[in-house]
C-alpha cells in the first residue's frame, strides 16, 4: 500500500461532535476531504444548518444531527439516527465541550457538573455506545479524542479554568485506558491536544493573555484553520494502525519549552 493510500478514508462513515463550528467544523472538513461520509452533531440546529450546507458546498457527503450531548439520555437516539443512515461508525471524534472562568475558591457547582458533564460524561458515554453497538461487532474503529494542552499543565497566571483543565486531563487518561482495554477488538484510540487557536471558546482567554501566549510560544503564532487536519488524518487512517493510546500536542512548540 503507497503513503498515499495510508491516509485515503474513501467511503467511512465518520462522527464529530461538536461539528458546526471552529476545530470541529475543520476536522470535518479534513475528513470528508479525505473520502468520509460525516455526520456533524451540536446543540444549536441553526449552526448545524449552516455547517452541514458548508460542507456539502465542499462536495463531501454530510449529515447533521441536532444533539445536546449533556443529555445523556438523548445520546443512543444519536447513535440511532447514525447507524440508520450509514450502518456503522468507523471514526468517531469527540470534539464537543465547554469551559468556565472562575477562581477555584469561588467556582460554581453549576459549572462544574457542566464542564465535567460536557468533557467527560458526555465523550465516555457516546463512546461506550458506539464502542458496543458498532465498532465491538465490527472488529474495528477510530476513536480521536480531542484534548488540550491545558490537560498537560496548570494555568497561567490570570486564567482561572480548573475544571477545563481538570476534564482534559481525564480525557487524556481516558485516551489511555480504553486504548489499553479495546486494542484486542482492533480498535484505536488516541489523541490530539491543541494548544490556543482562535475560536469562540478561547476569545475571553485569548483577550486577557494573547499575547503572551504568542511569546511564548516557539512558532510565535497562535493555531491556524488547517493545524489539526493533519494530525486528525493521520490517527483517523490506516496511516497510524500500529499506534494506540497516544497524545499529540499541536501547540507550535509551547509544551516543549
Amino acid at each position: 500500500m503507497s503513503v498515499k493510500e495510508l491516509f485515503q478514508l474513501d467511503g467511512r462513515i465518520a462522527l464529530v461532535t461538536g461539528g458546526s463550528r471552529g476545530l470541529g467544523l475543520q476536522m470535518a472538513e479534513a475528513l470528508g476531504e479525505l473520502g468520509c461520509k460525516v455526520v456533524i452533531s451540536a446543540r444549536k440546529a441553526n449552526e448545524l444548518a449552516e455547517a452541514e450546507a458548508h460542507l456539502r458546498g465542499r462536495g463531501i457527503e454530510a449529515k447533521a444531527v441536532v444533539c445536546d450531548l449533556q443529555k445523556f439520555d438523548r445520546i443512543p437516539a444519536l447513535v440511532d439516527e447514525v447507524l440508520s443512515a450509514h450502518g456503522r461508525v468507523d471514526i468517531l471524534v469527540n470534539n464537543a465541550g465547554a469551559t468556565w472562568g472562575a477562581p477555584a475558591e469561588d467556582y460554581p457547582d453549576e459549572a462544574w457538573h457542566k464542564v465535567m458533564n460536557l468533557n467527560v460524561n458526555a465523550p465516555f458515554f457516546l463512546t461506550r455506545e458506539i464502542g458496543k453497538r458498532s465498532m465491538i461487532p465490527r472488529r474495528s474503529g477510530k476513536i480521536v479524542n480531542i484534548a488540550s494542552i491545558a490537560g498537560l499543565k496548570g494555568m497561567s497566571r490570570g486564567v482561572n479554568t480548573i475544571a477545563y483543565n481538570t476534564s482534559k486531563a481525564a480525557m487524556i487518561h481516558f485516551t489511555r485506558a480504553l486504548a489499553t482495554e479495546w486494542g484486542h477488538y482492533g480498535i484505536h484510540v488516541n489523541a490530539i491536544c491543541p494548544g490556543f487557536f482562535p475560536s469562540k471558546m478561547t476569545a475571553d482567554v485569548l483577550d486577557a493573555v494573547g499575547e503572551q501566549v504568542i511569546a511564548r510560544t516557539p512558532l510565535q503564532r497562535l493555531g491556524g484553520d488547517e493545524d489539526l487536519k493533519g494530525a486528525l488524518a493521520y490517527f483517523a487512517s490506516d496511516a497510524s494502525q500500529h499506534v494506540t493510546g497516544q497524545y499529540l500536542a499541536i501547540d507550535g512548540g509551547m509544551t516543549a519549552t
